[in-house]
């Protein structure tokens, strides 16, 4: 275990909302040896609950999906007053989503396919934001 994760709760869990199945499963491996507790949701409504039963410490969200996308999850989460880290992995490269999901309070967008130090290093600063 790195030393970074030594000092987290071992309850501290990440919820990853994707509708690709592939994806959900590819952002978890990254966390396989990590002491997190992983949820996974394939839509925001299905985040939304995953959230009322499970209080995560951090998001991880697609923006397309069907149902509920990414961007009104995010809207969800502000008008409910949930202030979870949320960082967007996506394949829209356009400057403007990114712009919107960060007006929406994302605290960070990542590019899919997400390579898994930048994936790690971003999960680190919402965990430990002084370094």
């Amino acid at each position: 275990m790195s030393e970074i994760f030594k000092e987290l709760d071992p309850m501290i869990s990440i919820l990853i909302v994707d509708d690709a199945a592939f994806s959900r499963r590819m952002i978890r491996k990254i966390f396989k040896s990590d002491p997190y507790e992983i949820l996974e949701a394939s839509n925001g409504r299905e985040a939304l609950e995953m959230i009322r039963i499970h209080q995560p410490k951090c998001i991880l969200s697609d923006l397309l999906m069907p149902d509920m996308d990414g961007f009104e999850f995010l809207s969800s989460l502000q008008a409910l007053n949930l202030k979870i880290p949320t960082i967007i992995i996506s394949a829209d490269i356009q400057e403007s989503s990114r712009e919107r999901c960060l007006e929406l309070g994302a605290v960070a967008f990542i590019n899919k396919p997400p390579k898994e130090d930048i994936v790690r290093q971003t999960v680190q600063q919402v965990f430990n934001p002084k370094e």
